[in-house]
Order: structure tokens, then sequence, then C-alpha cells
């Protein structure tokens, strides 16, 4: 598992929803069970994002937003293959978690 890999989301009934999840733990956390992750969400089903806050990408194809609002610590045996790595945008996502955390 790496920063900045995107998931499927293993819940199918979500996946209507929220179809990819995005790592943001570090690298050098090992011996949990868990990875931070924030939902990434179908842009037509998000609303108006904010700026900075949420920004969107394409995915497989799809448009999504990050909703970096709603990170969770989710169970890394779930995680399984990841699709793509967003480490090129990663100046991107870290903005988005100082706007959220209050760095920005």
């Amino acid at each position: 598992m790496a920063r900045f890999d995107i998931y499927r989301h293993p819940d199918a009934s979500l996946r209507k929803s929220t179809p990819f999840l995005l790592d943001l733990q570090n690298n050098y956390i090992h011996g949990v069970d868990t990875r931070i992750v924030a939902p990434m969400r179908l842009a037509r089903m998000f609303g108006l994002p904010m700026r900075d806050l949420n920004p969107s990408f394409e995915i497989a194809g799809t448009q999504v937003v990050m909703d970096i609002a709603a990170l969770a610590a989710f169970p890394a045996a779930d995680l399984r293959t990841p699709i793509l790595n967003l480490q090129g945008q990663s100046d991107v996502i870290v903005d988005a978690l100082d706007m959220l955390f209050g760095s920005y």
C-alpha cells in the first residue's frame, strides 16, 4: 500500500455514489490494521465542491470529487489492488488536507 493509491470501494452498494477510496496515510506507518482514506464521490452527485477543499479528478474514465471532510479509518485488508496512484497530484491533495486542518 502506498500513499495516494486509489482503490475501488469494496462495498458494491456504496460504489454507486463513492466508486473509489484514496489512501492518504504516509508510507512509514506499519503494523496497524487501518489506512486513512478519503472517499472519491461521483462528481454528478456531489453538488457544488468547495474550491481547494474538494479537488476533482478523472479516475478510470469517471469524474470524481475528493470528499476530504469525510476522512475515515478503513480496514487495510479491504483495500486490495490499487488501480492508480495520484502522487503526481500530491500538491492538490495536500493543499486540501491543509485547508481542512487549518494549515492553509
